[in-house]
């Protein structure tokens, strides 16, 4: 059991649990379009064991028991994201009924069991058909992007307690396209210059397209990382810093002041898109509430073997999950204080926390995971942090992307043979603290 008390939290706190579409959903049929997943993951050697996202939890047909787990567990809300090729299967265009049909049957039984809809408009499955005419690093995905969150905010924004762009534009833009590690597996600095600004300059786009339609209470996920220096060397701490500015600086400045960081821009200047300076008011349009997904921290080391990058993460000292990212909640806490004091004032969500942990039921490493990290939550609030609610990540056991079915953050155990779900320790953890039990 978790040694935290519900009501320590405020008294209209969200809990919640959290998934994605691509990850969980199957069902790649009734229309559904192909997504850079799709081709991604049928390439041999990107992703472990070959496994793709054709089944995964088969969510698409078993969404009433999913639904009913999280009434269960007593949760507040439910974080999900909206596969954009189910709606609109060549990206631009044609809309899928089928597609329409099946998230009006999952929002209404949210709201039937008294479950928050906490939706996402992109979680990293772009239409294969954007990615033929270059995805994120086409300038025109901005208005691509705007007419679908019109259409979501047409069919579903009433009954949406919250929406969200993007999921970690970080992973979308950097991950994907400078280090290759997910879809569409670029390598390519210019590829990852423009996609680090065309899919904030996409969001803010998308802001002003679901404020037109009269959509509430909009934000988007960021994921950030706690960064610091290997040692106390002089070069370390600017690796630490340039690590910083890429993967939290230029996010945060971009969307909360409306500039990106002058490093950064310096770095990348001969490959960013002519004239960005101008959409910057777009980018930085102003927002509800901010959403921040944390795992660990990075530790950061001079490499003088790259001079165009002179950082490179280390192994830390720390306990490990069982991906290998360090266990450090105090890392949650400093970032969450940063973003409050240094970046914005609107409400802030825990989005995404969680890790991966051997199969099984029983997870008592990660129930003191969680505890930890809700108590890293709690002394953020009293260091003036406006936090308003905290999601787990994941409800299932899912496809975890470039690893496969091979890493477990479900609070409920999947068996990928049958599609048993059984709830772990961590889910009865949650299940007692949200039925107000110590």
């Amino acid at each position: 059991m978790f040694s935290s008390n519900r009501s320590e939290f405020g008294p209209n706190f969200v809990f919640g649990a959290a998934t994605a579409a691509y990850q969980i959903e199957g069902g790649q049929t009734g229309g559904r379009g192909p997504s850079i997943w799709d081709t991604f993951s049928a390439t041999p050697g990107n992703v472990k064991n070959g496994d793709t996202g054709a089944v995964a939890c088969d969510h698409y047909h078993r969404w009433p028991e999913d639904l009913d787990l999280i009434r269960d567990g007593g949760f507040d809300g439910y974080r999900f994201s909206f596969a954009w090729p189910r709606l609109i299967p060549d990206g631009t265009g044609a809309v899928n009924q089928a597609g329409l049909d099946f998230y009006d049957r999952l929002i209404d039984g949210m709201l039937a069991r008294g479950i928050k809809p906490f939706a996402t408009l992109y979680h990293w499955d772009l239409p294969s058909a954007l990615q033929d005419q270059g995805g994120w690093m086409n300038r025109d995905i901005a208005n691509w992007f705007a007419d679908y969150a019109a259409l979501v905010a047409r069919n579903f924004g009433d009954r949406l307690h919250a929406t969200a762009t993007i999921n970690e534009p970080w992973c979308v833009a950097f991950l994907s396209h400078f280090l290759g590690k997910h879809a569409p597996g670029h390598r390519d600095v210019r590829a990852a210059a423009r996609a680090m600004h065309h899919v904030l300059f996409a969001h803010g786009t998308a802001i002003g397209a679901l404020r037109a339609e009269g959509a509430k209470n909009l934000g988007i996920v960021t994921n950030l990382q706690k960064c610091e220096p290997a040692s106390d060397k002089p070069e370390d701490q600017q690796a630490s810093d340039l690590f910083d500015g890429i993967f939290n600086r230029w996010y945060l400045d971009g969307l909360y002041k409306g500039q990106y960081p002058a490093d950064i821009v310096k770095l990348f200047a001969p490959h960013l898109p002519r004239g960005f300076e101008s959409d910057m008011e777009v980018v930085s349009a102003p927002l509800d509430w901010a959403g921040i997904n944390y795992y660990s921290r990075s530790l950061l080391r001079h490499d003088p073997a790259n001079p165009g990058f002179p950082a490179k993460a280390v192994d830390g000292p720390l306990e490990k999950t069982d991906i290998g990212w360090e266990i450090y909640p105090q890392g949650l806490t400093e970032l969450l204080v940063r973003v409050s004091r240094d970046y914005t004032k609107v409400p802030l969500y825990v989005t995404e926390n969680g890790m991966a942990e051997v199969e099984g039921a029983d997870d008592p490493r990660r129930v003191g995971y969680y505890d930890d990290h809700l108590k890293a939550v709690r002394a953020a609030q009293e260091q003036g942090a406006d936090v308003r609610g905290y999601f787990a990540w994941s409800l299932l056991d899912n496809y975890e992307w470039a690893e496969g079915y091979d890493k477990r953050f479900g609070i409920v155990h999947v068996d990928y043979a049958t599609q048993q779900r059984t709830p772990k320790s961590s889910y009865r953890a949650f299940q007692g603290l949200l039925h107000n039990k110590r």
